[in-house]
C-alpha cells in the first residue's frame, strides 16, 4: 500500500526576508513534517533571476510564488506586524490569493495585540510624511488580529488567528504559534503527525 501524499502547506511571510530565511524555512518544513504535512517555503523556487532588470526579477518571483500557492492545498501565514501596524503587504495578497482560490487559509502572529491597539499607537508617535492616516481617519476596531479582511479570511477556512506573546528578541523567528497554526491545520485537513 502507498503512502498517502501530505497536504502541501504555502507557507507565507515576511520570513523571506529574514537574513536566516533559509534556515527558518527549513525548520517550519520540518514542523509541518512532524504533523504530516509537507511545507512549501517560497524561496524553494530557486529561480535565475541574473541578468535581469529589477521589474522582470520582480514578474518572476511573484508568478513563481503563484504558482507555488496553485500546487498547494492551504496556508499558513505570518501575520506578525511588519514595517508598520499591519502584516506584510505581500502576505496579506497571498492569504487573499488562496482564499480566492477556495483553499484553507491558517494564520498566526506573534503579537497579541488587536490591529487597533497597534494602529493608535503608531498614530501616536507620529506618521511618516506621505502616510494616508491622520487623526480623523478611522481605524478599524473589531477586536481581531488583522485588518478584518484578513482575519475572516482565516475564521472562515480554520480557527481565528493563532496569537502567541513572543519575547521582543524573539519576534521575528518565534515559530511557537507557527507551530499551534500547524496542528490547527493539520487537524482541519485530517492528516495524523508523522511522530
Amino acid at each position: 500500500m502507498t503512502k498517502p501524499v501530505p497536504p502541501r502547506i504555502y507557507l507565507a511571510g515576511p520570513d523571506v526576508f529574514l537574513p536566516n530565511a533559509q534556515s527558518i524555512g527549513s525548520a517550519k518544513c520540518d514542523i509541518c513534517q512532524d504533523h504530516g504535512l509537507a511545507g512549501v517555503f517560497p524561496l524553494d523556487g530557486a529561480l535565475d533571476l541574473d541578468g535581469l532588470l529589477p521589474a522582470e526579477q520582480a514578474r518572476r518571483i511573484s508568478l513563481a510564488n503563484e504558482g507555488l500557492m496553485r500546487s498547494c492545498d492551504a496556508i499558513i501565514a505570518n501575520m506578525t506586524p511588519f514595517r508598520g501596524a499591519a502584516m506584510d503587504s505581500g502576505t496579506a495578497f497571498e492569504v487573499g490569493f488562496m482564499r480566492a482560490l477556495g483553499k484553507p487559509v491558517f494564520g498566526y502572529s506573534n503579537v497579541t495585540s488587536d490591529y487597533a491597539e497597534r494602529a493608535n499607537g503608531i498614530r501616536a508617535i507620529g506618521l511618516p510624511a506621505g502616510d494616508f492616516d491622520a487623526a480623523d481617519v478611522q481605524i478599524e476596531d473589531f477586536g481581531l488580529a488583522e485588518n478584518l479582511m484578513i482575519a475572516v479570511a482565516v475564521s472562515e477556512t480554520g480557527p481565528a488567528v493563532v496569537r502567541h506573546s513572543s519575547p521582543i528578541e524573539a519576534v521575528r523567528t518565534d515559530l511557537v504559534g507557527f507551530h499551534e497554526a500547524v496542528v490547527a491545520a493539520g487537524r482541519s485537513l485530517k492528516v495524523q503527525p508523522s511522530s
